[in-house]
């Protein structure tokens, strides 16, 4: 049985609209996401009307989430109906949409990998997208994501799932190919946080500014970027120069300066895609931020320690709002990529987004693999757009991402050990330091203590 932990409804009226579409969050406790998703959903007509799924199977996490959305529903006095449950099956249950935004096992099994990596010389700082950490991120979210798709097809079978899954481009292309009847797209906050702090760097209003990016998630090249229409890469360009926009930023901007294109990720997260940056202790020190608020990371302290920290504040915050006399804190909408994608859906007012898709020809210099592009919404659903050719050095180190991507879906869809063994070879920070011997003792090792959470491997 479900445990129904809260129903709330708030009625003031319809606002002219007659669809109330139902819209359930699967790990619906999340610390970072949750309060900003429902601020955007409840203060668009066109969502406010519906139904609002809360789910998780923390049911303490969940009961926090519930107290600070029913809060938050009542002091817009918004029409959403408010629901949460432990039981995924309930909350998928004529669903029209479906928010994934799941961290499975934990913490302290997702470094699991980069821990045994670290023993090896190989220090990842996220470990999300590639490599030791995000090949074993991939093993663990698949069975997850495909159960998730099979109930769908029971229940919702024409709702669409928007995911927030690590590491999304491989989540995402497992998903386009098992069960291609789910209508389904990866989302990841890198493009539109980029875009923000290059706005940020050259002094520009976020809203005068415009960019057309593509590539691979986490590695996609900024194409485009104007300010009123105008080319400001020669800006973005002359903070090369500036001790405190470089020293915020120093990964990326090497990027820029060897390969010509800004590229999304921060520099703390992008020193996990390349030979560059990693290999020593010196390196790591050489390319770690010196300003900002990564300052030191990569380097003085290990990001696990670092979200450990942030997860506890964040929680203790939460609690205190979903509990104590006083009202919510004002919420600026967040400009989430999934509520822009439903409310365009509902309203056939256009949107667009960078989404990750299986390139059907978008990006015509990469293989078939899974991309990140714009895509355009209305109420005829998602289209991604053409790009063509992306510059041939960008495109040179997708397809080496790419490769790497494509071992990583065999190995997850076909319990394939050797080719997870093989992707993790062809990691470019991972080939940098290791043999092929000490590559497979590495992951013999990782496979002994990721034993509980993967399963089916020959």
């Amino acid at each position: 049985m479900a445990q129904l932990v809260q129903e709330q409804t708030h009625s003031s009226g319809d606002g002219g609209t007659s669809r109330r579409p139902k819209i359930a969050v699967i790990g619906a406790g999340s610390s970072g996401f949750g309060k900003r998703f429902v601020h955007d959903v409840i203060t668009r007509p066109a969502l406010a009307h519906g139904t609002l799924t809360l789910m998780d199977i923390n049911a303490e996490n969940l009961d926090i989430m519930s107290n600070i959305a029913g809060k938050m529903i009542a002091e817009m006095d918004a029409p959403t109906k408010l629901e949460s449950t432990t039981d995924r099956r309930e909350a998928l249950d004529g669903a029209d949409y479906v928010i994934s935004t799941v961290q499975l096992y934990g913490l302290d099994v997702w470094h699991q990998p980069m821990r045994i990596a670290r023993t090896y010389g190989v220090d990842q700082v996220v470990g999300c997208t590639t490599g030791p950490g995000g090949t074993f991120a991939t093993l663990r979210y698949a069975p997850f994501m495909l159960g998730l798709c099979h109930d769908m097809e029971e229940l919702c079978p024409d709702a669409l799932l928007l995911h927030y899954a690590n590491p999304t481009a491989v989540v995402s292309w497992i998903l386009y190919e098992a069960v291609p009847n789910i209508k389904s797209i990866g989302l990841c906050h890198s493009v539109l946080g980029t875009a923000r702090e290059l706005a940020g760097y050259i002094g520009a209003p976020f809203e005068e500014t415009g960019h057309w990016v593509a590539g691979l998630n986490h590695q996609a090249w900024y194409l485009r970027y104007e300010w009123n229409k105008r080319d400001a890469y020669p800006l973005i360009r002359e903070k090369l120069d500036d001790p405190e926009i470089y020293g915020a930023d120093p990964v990326r901007f090497e990027i820029l300066k060897y390969f010509d294109y800004f590229t999304t990720e921060s520099s703390v997260h992008h020193t996990d895609y390349y030979p560059y940056f990693r290999r020593t202790p010196e390196m790591m020190a050489r390319y770690a931020p010196t300003r900002g608020p990564m300052a030191g990371m990569g380097k003085d302290y290990t990001n696990d320690e670092n979200w450990k920290n942030l997860l506890v504040t964040r929680r203790e915050t939460l609690k205190q709002e979903a509990y104590g006399p006083d009202p919510i804190p004002a919420q600026a909408t967040s400009n989430e990529y999934c509520v822009g994608i439903i409310n365009a859906i509902e309203t056939n007012v256009p949107f667009r987004f960078n989404g990750n898709v299986m390139n059907t020809g978008l990006i015509t210099n990469l293989p078939n693999c899974c991309v990140e592009v714009p895509c355009l919404v209305d109420n005829m659903g998602i289209h991604p757009c053409y790009v063509g050719d992306l510059p041939e050095q960008c495109a040179s180190l997708n397809r080496s991402r790419s490769a790497g991507d494509a071992l990583m879906v065999k190995g997850a869809m076909e319990g394939d050990r050797k080719a997870v063994e093989q992707a993790i070879a062809l990691d470019p920070l991972t080939a940098s330091i290791l043999t092929l011997d000490q590559i497979r003792k590495m992951v013999e090792e990782i496979f002994n203590i990721q034993e509980p959470y993967i399963a089916g491997f020959n």
